[in-house]
Parts: C-alpha cells; sequence; structure tokens
C-alpha cells in the first residue's frame, strides 16, 4: 500500500483527490494539510512514500515548500500537481527535489499512474515535458532570458507582472520593500527592460500571465 499525503489549501481538490484515490485501491492517505505549518506537522506524525504538493500554496512559495522538504526528508517522494502549464513551473520543480509534475487538468488515471511510478522511485514527467527538456538539452543557449531568473526572482517578476505594487509584492513573500526592490532591478537587468509596463508586456508574450 502507496502512503500518500496531500498538501493543497482547497478543500475541494483535497476531496476531488481522496476520490480519484480511493478508486485505485493501492493507496492510503495518511493526512491532509492546507499550508506549510500543517504539512510540517503531518509528516512529523506520519510517515508517508509519497506527497501531492500544489505549487500555490498560501505564505511560503510551492517551490521553496518543495526545498524545505526534500531537506527535511531526503527520501520523501514529492509529485507535484499544479494549476500551471509545465512550460511554467515544471523544470523549476524538478530542479528542486520533485519527483515529478502533473497538471490539475490531468486525467484522474494519469494522476493515479503519476503517483505509482513516483512511489516505485522513478521519475514521471509527461511527453511534453520529456521534449522540452530534450530541448533545453540539446541547445542550452536557446533558452529564454526569463529561465535564468532564481526561483525568487520568478516569483517577483510574475507578480509585478500582474501589476502588484512593491510593498504589495513585500507583503505576499514575507520580505521588505527594500529586498523586493533589489530583486526587481536584477529581473530587469536579466530580462533587458526597463520598466514595469516592459515587464508586463514581456511577461504576457511569454505565457509568464494571464
Amino acid at each position: 500500500m502507496i502512503r500518500l499525503a496531500i498538501a493543497d489549501d482547497h478543500a475541494v481538490v483535497r476531496r476531488g483527490m481522496r476520490q480519484i484515490v480511493a478508486e485505485g485501491g493501492d493507496i492510503e492517505i495518511v493526512g491532509e494539510a492546507a499550508d506549510y505549518a500543517e504539512l510540517v506537522a503531518l509528516l512529523r506524525r506520519h510517515a508517508c512514500d509519497v506527497l501531492l504538493l500544489d505549487i500555490a500554496m498560501p505564505g511560503k512559495n510551492g517551490i521553496e515548500i518543495l526545498k524545505s522538504v526534500r531537506a527535511l526528508y531526503p527520501r520523501l517522494r514529492v509529485l507535484v500537481l499544479s494549476m500551471y502549464p509545465e512550460e511554467l513551473y515544471a523544470l523549476r520543480a524538478l530542479r528542486a527535489g520533485a519527483a515529478g509534475y502533473l497538471t490539475k487538468s490531468s486525467a484522474p488515471e494519469k494522476l493515479l499512474e503519476a503517483i505509482r511510478q513516483v512511489a516505485a522511485g522513478r521519475r514521471f514527467i509527461t511527453p511534453q515535458l520529456a521534449e522540452a527538456l530534450a530541448e533545453r538539452i540539446a541547445d542550452p543557449a536557446e533558452r529564454a532570458p526569463h529561465e535564468t531568473l532564481t526561483d525568487r526572482e520568478f516569483q517577483v517578476l510574475r507578480l509585478l507582472a500582474a501589476g502588484r505594487k512593491l510593498s504589495e509584492v513585500a507583503a505576499e513573500l514575507s520580505l521588505s520593500p527594500k529586498t523586493v526592490s533589489v530583486y526587481r532591478a536584477r529581473v530587469l537587468e536579466k530580462l533587458r527592460v526597463r520598466t514595469n509596463a516592459e515587464l508586463a508586456r514581456y511577461a504576457l508574450e511569454h505565457g509568464l500571465i494571464e
């Protein structure tokens, strides 16, 4: 029996995951968490084989949660489940230690397949992601400028491009406005843009925001 923990801040999503997993017959859900604090407490109380982690958790960013969990439990296999398309976060999640990445629009049987594959010690990536990885290896020089950003810089980019003020970004990321300003300067330099308007245009053109 595969022991599974679910970390997602939406109760409806967690209920849906429970229903899908129940159909599998070989997976037991040991607990659920709606934020990072609950997740840490859950992992302390229960041993599990796979963590199903939403990348858009409140407070602490999903990539940061992934890194923290992997540092605390290096043997734990983490399957990232996200509403964001693969091209936006999958490579970052894999680099941060995820064993697989799946979008929430995937079919239920694909989720069960991913959980089983990850629990067996293998990585789960879709054919589309495998193709993207192959292209990245074949020609790393073709990477878009935003792919050179750190995870924190990427967070700042998406929030600023969505129209958030520095103070709002600082509050959401639990940083000081001065620190966010430093990240903003780095992002502008790496993307070779000068203003927030140009930043937003870049993000829209590359599908980084809706």
